[in-house]
């Protein structure tokens, strides 16, 4: 699937701030119970050039599909010792969902880490590759 055109129109899905405890982490303290993620992603989807008043689900994407992809699907249980690697896995599980989505960004933080408000984190986005 081609990459998006920098003068195409876009639709992006897009969920902020959502929190969830994942077991992360490389220190011994870090390894045994689970921590708190602040995630949002970004879903760039292919789209129609317009949206009459009664299209249906499927000409965009489920925004509650993301959601799933940030939590149920991560396994419980499953310690990802980056969260680079919970990101990907994000990423991967979007881009199983529906062919429609062509970049995924996903940004996490780890709120364990502020100490003044600071937010410290990664960002990790990619292209579909096929």
């Amino acid at each position: 699937m081609p990459a998006a055109n920098p003068m195409d129109d876009m639709l992006v899905l897009e969920i902020d701030d959502l929190e969830v405890d994942v077991l992360t982490g490389i220190y011994s303290e870090e390894t045994h119970l689970p921590q708190p993620l602040r995630i949002s992603i970004r879903a760039l989807l292919t789209h129609a050039d317009h949206y009459a008043a009664d299209a249906p689900l499927g000409m965009s994407k489920n925004y509650m599909d993301l959601k799933h992809a940030a939590t149920t699907a991560l396994t419980t249980g499953q310690h990802f010792t980056l969260i680079e690697a919970v990101a990907d896995h994000i990423i991967d599980t979007i881009f199983l969902q529906d062919r429609k989505a062509l970049h995924i960004s996903v940004k996490i933080v780890k709120l364990a880490l502020s100490e003044r408000g600071e937010k410290i984190g990664i960002t990790l986005a990619r292209w579909r590759k096929d």
